[in-house]
């Protein structure tokens, strides 16, 4: 049996108004014995990632008057041994959240997880810069409007609630398959 690390299982981007922008879902992988490339090992449903995303909106409630805007909420909940939910808020009052995986990947050679350190507390901090300085590049972006996600808003013009940019999305998709516990930046 090969040494299992964290892996990032999935990523939302949570609109102010509780409302889903972006989810991206990463399979767990194996490496080839052969080629010793990474191999998508589990298909990740889309819509259980929805609602686990959803089931993260009232722990950032209960935790906002304590917390101060654009920074780490830390551990939202474990769903169980090997699924964790960790969170970020942005000053616009966008939620990132990071679903981490604990078996997802084999280990890589000089990660913490050779070192069985596990996950540690600033582990998804580089991610979570990351997923932010994508999102504020999307902001910056002047063909882009914000305001298009508002769910009250977009009945009216109908506008996407999801966030369309090929440029985030790739963004997004670099970020989770680059990750691993200990990555010192993204």
């Amino acid at each position: 049996m090969d040494s299992r690390a964290p892996s990032i299982a999935a990523i939302g981007v949570l609109g102010r108004h509780n409302n889903p922008l972006h989810i991206s879902l990463f399979p767990s992988t194996t490496l080839d014995p052969a080629t010793a490339q990474p191999v998508p090992q589990e298909h990740r449903d889309k819509l259980d990632y929805a609602f686990k995303l959803n089931s993260c909106l009232d722990i950032f409630e209960a935790r906002m008057p304590s917390k101060s805007i654009g920074h780490d909420f830390g551990l939202l909940h474990a769903l169980d041994e090997r699924i964790a939910m960790y969170g970020w808020l942005l000053n616009t009052g966008v939620k990132l959240v990071i679903v981490v995986d604990m078996e997802g990947a084999p280990v890589k050679a000089g990660s913490a997880a050779a070192t069985g350190l596990g996950l540690r507390g600033g582990d998804l901090t580089p991610a979570f810069q990351a997923l932010q300085t994508a999102y504020i590049r999307l902001l910056r972006n002047p063909f882009y409007v914000p305001d298009e996600h508002d769910p009250k808003l977009a009945v009216d013009r109908k506008g996407s609630l999801q966030i369309m940019s090929p440029r985030f999305t790739k963004e997004v998709e670099r970020i989770g398959k680059a990750w691993y516990p200990g990555i010192p930046a993204i």
